[in-house]
């Protein structure tokens, strides 16, 4: 009985850890972490240009500070931007 219950919890760990790895852009980003912009995924070269002219590109960190309705303020290179949710979905981050 309390083996099986180690286990349960040991489960849950492991789908709390999935459940990180599945972040895959800002927008399912959580508040207060940095993470690694891997790559930009727009083929629209306005949309990149003004990504780039913020700073956001491969191998920058970026940083959630808050969410209101569909707008992320986020910190690149100690800059605080707002940006829609359309472009924080662009935004791909590891």
């Amino acid at each position: 009985m309390v083996i099986s219950l180690v286990q349960k919890i040991f489960k849950s760990f492991d789908k709390e850890d999935e459940r990180h790895k599945n972040i895959n852009n800002l927008s399912q980003g959580t508040l207060n972490k940095e993470y690694e912009i891997l790559k930009i995924k727009t083929k629209r070269d306005d949309l990149r240009n003004f990504l780039f002219s913020l700073g956001c590109f491969e191998g920058e960190k970026v940083k959630i500070v808050s969410v209101l309705s569909d707008n992320y303020s986020i910190i690149i290179n100690n800059a605080k931007y707002c940006i829609d949710k359309e472009l924080a979905e662009l935004i791909i981050i590891n």
